[in-house]
């Protein structure tokens, strides 16, 4: 029996600008532990809405969100902060990270603020993160000096660093060359194979799609195939 990490049931988004638009349609589908998911479609389809919608970040939507066999509709936004911090890593199309700040401690960062470990145990974990994705000689670099590749993979271990049920990403490929795009799905890969982590990335890339596990096709905010 494969455990489910994510749920979404019945989920529907209208946007009200100033006539009422329905972005989302009855969207309800599954992820299990270990599964590497991409979403697909034209652009304008919903796919960011939706991500937006699965990690807690939009709750004004209809219909139920499932993470880790709890509820996540109706939560105060206090609880889902907290929530999101402990079971979603993300990765953006930009890696958003802290240019004052070491690449250590960039991915330090969100275990910092969860507070499970102390600041040693925490700084320990992203070194391991770090190593794990082949870049730990860039622990003490400065964030602004590294390649944007190197972005992406700091990125991807501080969205690990506090063990998530699921990671998200929205792009994560969309701003790397040839190159850097296979090694951030070669990592992606071997996190699912090697860690079991459960991965949900809304991509363009049809070659990126195609070599993950399940494809969640949508079209004009409906999904057409899971």
């Amino acid at each position: 029996m494969q455990e489910v990490i994510l749920e979404a049931r019945n989920i529907n988004k209208e946007f009200h600008d100033p006539v009422t638009v329905q972005v989302l349609r009855d969207i309800t589908f599954t992820v299990n532990k270990g599964e590497f998911v991409s979403v697909m479609g034209k652009s304008g389809c919903g796919k960011s809405t939706l991500l937006y919608i699965l990690s807690t970040m939009d709750t004004d939507y209809s219909g139920e969100l499932h993470i880790d066999k709890e509820l996540m509709t109706g939560r105060p936004d206090a609880e889902l902060a907290r929530i999101r911090n402990e079971k979603i890593g993300f990765v953006f199309q930009f890696h958003y990270l802290l240019n004052e700040f070491t690449v250590l401690r960039n991915v330090m960062l969100p275990g910092m603020k969860l507070g499970r470990y102390s600041e040693q145990e925490v700084e320990h974990r992203a070194l391991e993160r770090l190593k794990m994705l082949g870049i730990e000689q860039l622990a003490s670099q400065s964030a602004y000096r590294i390649s944007g590749g190197e972005k992406q993979r700091v990125a991807i271990a501080r969205a690990l660093i506090n063990d998530p049920h699921i990671i998200m990403g929205d792009e994560p490929t969309g701003n790397l060359d040839k190159r850097n795009s296979d090694i951030v799905f070669d990592i992606f890969k071997e996190l699912t194979e090697v860690h079991n982590q459960t991965l949900l990335i809304v991509t363009h890339d049809p070659e990126f799609a195609e070599n993950s596990n399940r494809i969640i096709e949508m079209e004009d905010g409906r999904i057409i195939r899971h």
